[in-house]
This record gives C-alpha cells, sequence and structure tokens, in this order.
C-alpha cells in the first residue's frame, strides 16, 4: 500500500545543510501496523509530514525519493490532489492532541470538518457519523460530548476525538505520531487497545511512530529502527526483539525496565544522536558504537540481510 524509496528531505538554514532523510525507504502493506521506532531527532515525524506533503518548504526541501501510495507517487501531485487524499485516504494522528485541536470549536464541529469536506452529507448525517465515530473510540455519552469544547475533556477522551476525526472518511492509512506519549501508562493501554480493534474492525493499515519499544512490542507487526535518518534495522517483531542485530537496537532494548532489573541502574547509551547539520563520517553510529571499528568511521555501511525480512545495517555484527 504505502512503499518510501530512498526518500531525502533536507533543511536549509544559515549555510548549513541538515539531511534529517538520507536515503530512507520502508513499506507497510495492506492491513498490517508497521512502528517507526528512534529517539528523538532521528526523522520519524518528518518521513511523516513528507508522506502526506504537509513538510515546511522552506527550511525543508524533498531532494529525492519516491512515496508510493497505491503505486502512485504522491510527490508529484499538485496542491488540490493530494487535499483530496489527506484526511480521506490517508489520515494523520498527531501527537500532542490539545494543541492539534482547535481549542474554539466544539468537537463536532472538528470531526464533521473532514466528513463535510469530502463527501456530500448533509448536517444531519454529519452529525449521527460524527456520534458513532464517538461511540466507535470509546468516548461514553457522544451526543452529550459532541457539544464540548476540547479543554472540557481529558487527555485521554481528547485523544480519542483525535483518533475519531483520523477515521472519520474511513482511510485506508493512519499515520499515528507517537499518540500516546503525554497519557499515563493506564490510558496508554486503552489507546493501544482501541488501535489494534478499531484496526481489525476497519481493515486498514497503521503506521505508528514511537521511541518506545514497549508499546512496539504490544502493537506492531513489523518493525523499523531509524537513526539519525537512516534505517538502521528492519524486520518482523519477534526478529528484532529477540536476534537484534545492530548495536542501536540492542541499546535501545537494553534500556527497557522490567521487573528482573528492578532496584538495579537502566542501561543507556552513551552519547547522543547526531545534529542533521553535522553527521560524523561513515556510519552515523559508530561514536556511540562498543562494536565501531576503523571501517566503520569511514565507510557507509549497507544492509546485511539475515533472510525473512529482517535486514540490519551492521556488517561487523554480521561477521560475528
Amino acid at each position: 500500500m504505502l512503499f518510501i524509496q530512498d526518500l531525502k528531505v533536507y533543511f536549509f538554514s544559515d549555510n548549513r545543510v541538515a539531511r534529517a532523510l538520507d536515503g530512507v525507504s520502508f513499506e507497510a502493506r495492506k492491513g498490517e501496523t508497521v512502528c517507526l521506532v528512534g529517539e528523538s531527532g532521528c526523522g520519524k515525524t518528518v518521513s511523516a509530514l513528507t508522506i502526506l506533503r504537509i513538510l515546511p518548504q522552506p527550511p525543508g526541501r524533498i531532494m529525492g525519493g519516491k512515496v508510493l501510495f497505491n503505486g502512485q507517487n504522491l510527490l508529484d501531485l499538485d496542491e488540490e490532489e493530494m487535499q483530496k487524499i489527506r484526511g480521506r485516504r490517508i489520515a494523520m494522528i498527531f501527537q500532542e492532541p490539545m494543541t492539534s485541536l482547535n481549542p474554539v470549536f466544539t468537537i463536532e464541529e472538528q470531526i464533521e470538518e473532514a466528513i463535510l469536506v469530502h463527501e456530500r452529507v448533509d448536517m444531519e448525517e454529519a452529525r449521527q457519523r460524527c456520534i458513532q465515530l464517538l461511540r466507535d473510540v470509546g468516548i461514553p455519552s457522544p451526543e452529550e460530548r459532541l457539544r464540548d469544547y476540547p479543554h472540557q475533556l481529558s487527555g485521554g477522551q481528547r485523544q480519542r476525538v483525535m483518533i475519531a476525526m483520523a477515521l472519520a472518511c474511513g482511510p485506508e492509512l493512519v499515520i499515528a505520531d507517537e499518540p500516546t506519549t503525554a497519557l499515563d501508562v493506564t490510558i496508554q493501554a486503552q489507546i493501544l487497545n482501541l488501535f489494534r480493534e478499531l484496526k481489525q474492525k476497519r481493515e486498514m493499515s497503521l503506521l505508528y511512530i514511537t521511541h518506545d519499544l514497549g508499546v512496539v512490542a504490544n502493537i506492531a507487526d513489523r518493525i523499523y529502527v531509524m537513526y539519525a535518518g537512516v534505517i538502521a534495522e528492519q524486520g518482523e517483531v519477534a526478529h528484532i526483539f529477540h536476534h537484534p542485530r545492530h548495536p542501536y537496537t540492542q541499546g535501545l532494548l537494553a534500556s527497557l525496565p522490567n521487573r528482573v532489573k528492578r532496584g538495579k541502574t537502566l542501561h543507556s547509551i552513551p552519547g547522543t544522536v547526531p545534529n542533521p547539520a553535522y553527521k560524523p563520517g561513515g556510519c552515523p553510529f559508530h561514536p556511540r558504537c562498543p562494536y565501531a571499528i576503523e571501517t566503520c568511521r569511514v565507510q557507509f555501511p549497507e544492509m546485511c540481510d539475515y533472510g525473512g525480512g529482517h535486514l540490519s545495517r551492521c556488517p561487523v555484527l554480521h561477521k560475528r
């Protein structure tokens, strides 16, 4: 359904070039959940904004690659053609619902907007669909909630409203950009269960962006681990969790808390994600990598194939 091929997105400012995406490739098949995982600043959100063509230009600029949606390159479409796709065929759920929802419009006005823009329905039918959408996402007394404003809802309810807005026109693909980051653990679990139920019920594809591998374990079919604007490792959930073959993935997994580690100091990956404008030569992870050799400092690594769709950009571990 979605195929990203060698996507490059750079940001230009003050005589500097920040290579936010530096040849990213990934795909999402019909009916599956794909997770993009990585630390802040690795390029996850830029990928999502580029797919929907809502990347601020300038300072951003798409330098190359393709974004194929059902075989059609979205980068070749004009703005009018993209407006027919946004919300109707591809929808996005943003990270912070309080800043994404408009504080001066009711919940009903904000949900029905997408319906009225993309479909020819009267106001009463649009209202009934809004009620059903709120019911589908688990909001009690939906008829009453329609008259509420965002500030009258809890954080979990606002996120459910965002999900209802995304589903309003029955999209084939939903992009969720860290939708549970600002929620407590209990509400987070409820939202993840809701995603699973809706995906099965509506047979849609889900591109889920997160930095939390604990979330990934509960929802993903396949995982793409991003680092410094490139895909470091990819594969099915079982491959990534049980046989990680990139030092960055291993570091992320080792950093997860669990009962065995209770009372012990948690592992942390030394250093930070490099500034996109000042990436190191060779493998971008080599300054933080415990396995780095001289080749890693000068040569950008190709993907190593472990079979079954499991690929890793680390030739050092591939030889072990």
